[in-house]
């Protein structure tokens, strides 16, 4: 566990580009309004909360380190991220997770076309629904889905819950602070 510092807020970004690009110190970035293309990219143990929604490839190269959207974000996010946590509370577009490679993604809502591509590690829980090849061409990651799944990409397989993947997703739920109790995920 990494012990915050210093808590820094940014008001009124007008969906500026690159906000919060590389940060490798241990503090809360608070973003207080919608935020451009890349948020949080590269991220090393910062816990960046943004108030509004987030532009394309929120997140992408996370090591480590906590990203939550209070509202939706475009395509690509988590891109690449191979670690660390990636809070959505809204709807995420097309490729979301794509070659993801450790980063767990918590989305409260639908995910577009081609989510979790190429996906090598890590866990992606999507709250609505998936657009089409949801995880084509996966490796090793993990995709739970409450709604309803348009298409499995090629390579992508369903299957039963375990007791292990059963705690994984609370675990992270948890983290997220969603309670999907009311239906099966």
């Amino acid at each position: 566990m990494v012990l915050i510092t210093k808590t820094l807020k940014i008001t009124n970004p007008a969906g500026t580009h690159n906000m919060g690009v590389g940060l490798n110190s241990a503090i809360n970035l608070n973003i207080e309004g919608p935020a451009g293309y890349y948020c949080g990219s590269m991220n090393k143990n910062a816990n960046i909360t943004v108030n509004g929604s987030g532009g394309q490839g929120v997140g992408s190269n996370i090591m480590s380190g906590t990203i939550r959207i209070k509202g939706n974000v475009g395509s690509s996010c988590g891109a690449t991220g191979h670690g660390g946590t990636i809070i959505i509370e809204g709807d995420a577009g097309s490729r979301c997770g794509i070659a993801m490679k450790g980063v767990n993604i918590v989305v409260k809502g639908s995910v577009g076309h081609m989510s979790g591509f190429m996906g090598q590690a890590g866990t992606m829980v999507i709250g609505g629904d998936a657009g089409d090849a949801l995880a084509d061409s996966c490796y090793e990651m993990t995709v739970f889905v409450r709604g309803s799944v348009k298409s499995l990409g090629t390579d992508a397989e369903e299957k039963e819950k375990t007791p292990e993947s059963t705690a994984k997703l609370e675990a992270l739920l948890a983290e997220a602070g969603f309670d999907f109790k009311s239906r099966r995920i």
